[in-house]
């Protein structure tokens, strides 16, 4: 893609890797992570209320968040955005080395897009309250089902934190802020169990906006 003249001034005036960043968004709170995890430096502009900031209408032609900007390249995709970095700084690795692997997570990736980013979206979002509610309803059994996937291993179905942990961790870490009430059981110890590990990583600590860490008690 060609940058237009606005563009390439605004990327002439950032030396260093910047991330456009919505301090509420789960999608961009995963790229925070990944960021975290690699301990890559990075100048945070972040949206009041959601607001792009006016610059990013120069550089992104959607003006949507998160951005990221390193030198001459802009991405605005989220999953783009996390193998890039992912890619770009090699460790840790946050994805498999063997491509049946890295197939597999990519997969997972794609299915927590479908089954829960998009309920996420329709709870945030929604004007019609009935949707809400429906939405809250299948992201709740849908997380509750799943459970028990998480006795096996320590992260989302592997042995390492990957960028699939990346995707789910912020939508976790809002489910109060969703309105989403899962019931400590037998079944869901699991799911709690991973919570736990993902939150306590330090790189997750360190991702966490103000106005997420004010997302849960």
């Amino acid at each position: 893609m060609k940058l237009t003249d606005d563009a390439s001034s605004a990327v002439s005036k950032r030396s260093a890797m910047t991330l456009f960043s919505d301090s509420t968004s789960h999608y961009s709170h995963r790229v925070r992570i990944v960021l975290a995890e690699k301990g890559v430096s990075v100048d945070l502009v972040e949206g009041a209320d959601g607001v792009p900031v006016a610059e990013l209408g120069d550089l992104n032609p959607y003006n949507t968040m998160p951005t990221l900007i390193d030198r001459e390249l802009i991405l605005y995709e989220s999953k783009v955005m996390m193998e890039y970095l992912d890619e770009r700084f090699p460790h840790p690795p946050l994805l498999p080395v063997y491509p049946v692997a890295r197939a597999a997570s990519r997969l997972f990736m794609y299915r927590v897009e479908r089954d829960w980013c998009s309920l996420v979206d329709t709870i945030f979002r929604s004007s019609k309250a009935s949707d809400v509610a429906v939405a809250r309803r299948d992201l709740g059994e849908s997380l509750t089902a799943l459970s028990p996937i998480f006795s096996d291993k320590p992260f989302f179905m592997s042995d390492e934190f990957t960028l699939v942990d990346c995707c789910v961790a912020p939508i976790l870490w809002r489910l109060t802020a969703l309105g989403v009430d899962i019931k400590q059981s037998k079944q869901t110890k699991p799911l709690f169990d991973y919570t736990e590990r993902l939150f306590g990583r330090e790189s997750f600590q360190e991702s966490l906006s103000i106005q997420e860490r004010e997302m849960r008690p």
